[in-house]
């Protein structure tokens, strides 16, 4: 009885493997048949956790550098609301990736992809248009959040967000001019989102 149960979980898990490469071929791949009629069943799956940034045969990689800042505010004793400093999340996760042999994929990405995904999916109005983007921004708000309360401090009701975006410099570019004019970076300050007291 243990071995039939052993392999029923052996081929529950294989079932469920292959059904995830499945999904994530059809995302990646170019347009076809297939991904087009399942294309929702497709997305569902995928989103928001196995997103790609890139296609099959076609790498799109970023051509500009975001980092994204958080701060967070609290009502006071006297009912006053206290407004935290400008905290850097982008430093944070540049921090665990640098001089570590085997970094985390959520200290590359998770972040920086939610941001992205975020951006795409709002444009410049920060009106949620769908029921997916209302998805994405409780997804990048519960982040930050997360991120703001591991790192300490006094318990908060609200989060907002800072993406400044600065490109790259263009290749060919000496290493020692690679720094890119402080006008041509983009500020965009998201509204306020509430959150738990916890900060979640």
């Amino acid at each position: 009885m243990r071995q039939g149960a052993l392999g029923a979980v052996v081929g529950l898990c294989a079932a469920l493997s292959l059904a995830h490469l499945v999904m994530v071929f059809l995302h990646v791949a170019p347009p076809n048949v297939v991904s087009g009629r399942y294309g929702p069943q497709v997305n569902a799956w995928i989103y928001p956790l196995f997103e790609q940034n890139w296609r099959l045969f076609a790498p799109d990689p970023d051509s500009v550098n975001r980092t994204i800042s958080a701060r967070t505010a609290h009502a006071g004793p006297d009912g006053a609301v206290q407004v935290g400093p400008w905290t850097d999340l982008t430093a944070v996760d540049v921090s665990a990736i640098e001089h570590h042999p085997f970094p985390s994929h959520t200290a590359q990405n998770l972040l920086r992809r939610s941001w992205t995904s975020y951006a795409e999916l709002h444009g410049s109005d920060d009106v949620s248009p769908s029921d997916r983007a209302v998805m994405i921004q409780e997804y990048l708000r519960n982040i930050a959040a997360d991120r703001m309360a591991a790192l300490g401090g006094e318990p908060f009701e609200s989060i907002q967000l800072r993406v400044v975006t600065r490109p790259v410099a263009a290749a060919g570019t000496a290493s020692g001019d690679r720094r890119t004019d402080p006008a041509d970076a983009e500020t965009r300050v998201l509204p306020w989102w509430k959150v738990t007291s916890d900060g979640k």
